[in-house]
């Protein structure tokens, strides 16, 4: 069954490729970014319940679904953390003014930055282990959101930023917000530390891809809309991230 989902899911980022870079999805089919965040972050829930076991990556994801709907209430109704913002599109049902889909689309963060973060910081002294983990998983996360919000708010209107930012009009608070929402969940997983349950490298190697895949998607809005800047950027960010993965995880298999 996991198999199938991931497989709908890459059926569907493919459809939404081409759908949503050049504007061709139609009105009435708008509930499809809907279906797409939330088949986004159920492939980062089974990522979890794969590696660290059912009970585990059910608990956690669902943790991070809620926190984060919580979170991103707060930032819509009193500003908090993230600045001043106001969401313009149907994400779908809402719970306290807060699309539930937000909640997936931070639980599919977490996840690919997680994979990343876990092979980086694998196989260090345990003090160092933690410090890496934490950082690699918030700027993991925040790589993402240097080519997410430019695209949400300059290209496709998805929210609108209430206050001037130094980065395409985005408040520095909403990087910031980011980087300490994305620890907060990096830290809690920490703490948690549960047993690695994995037995094959299938779901980190999809978990790795997925990471990517979202960052093109997002690159190709951004091109259509003339973001060059946030491309460059995100891409030479993004090809540092994937040859520190593979470089740590060849080093780790080599000791091993």
């Amino acid at each position: 069954m996991s198999t199938y989902i991931f497989r709908f899911f890459i059926f569907w980022y493919i459809c939404g490729v081409f759908l949503v870079t050049f504007d061709w999805l139609p009105p009435w089919l708008e509930w499809a970014n809907s279906v797409f965040l939330i088949a986004a972050g159920v492939v980062a829930g089974l990522y979890f319940i794969h590696m660290y076991g059912k009970r585990t990556g059910i608990l956690y994801s669902l943790f991070i679904i809620a926190a984060s709907i919580y979170v991103e209430h707060l930032g819509v109704a009193y500003n908090f953390l993230f600045g001043t913002y106001d969401y313009t599109q149907d994400f779908g049902v809402k719970i306290a003014d807060t699309p539930i889909t937000i909640g997936f689309a931070w639980l599919l963060i977490i996840g690919c930055s997680h994979e990343m973060a876990r092979v980086i910081s694998s196989e260090l002294p345990p003090f160092i282990r933690f410090l890496t983990f934490l950082l690699t998983g918030a700027l993991c996360a925040v790589t993402i959101d240097l080519i997410l919000d430019p695209v949400s708010y300059k290209v496709k209107e998805y929210w609108i930023w209430q206050e001037p930012g130094f980065y395409y009009d985005i408040p520095f608070s909403n990087f910031a917000g980011w980087f300490i929402t994305a620890a907060f969940f990096h830290l809690v997983f920490l703490i948690w530390n549960p047993d690695n349950q994995a037995n094959d490298g299938t779901w980190p190697k999809r978990m790795a891809l997925v990471f990517g895949l979202m960052v093109f998607l997002f690159i190709c809005m951004a091109f259509t809309g003339g973001l060059y800047a946030a491309i460059t950027l995100v891409a030479l960010l993004t090809a540092g991230w994937y040859a520190l993965y593979f470089w740590r995880k060849k080093h780790v298999q080599a000791i091993s």
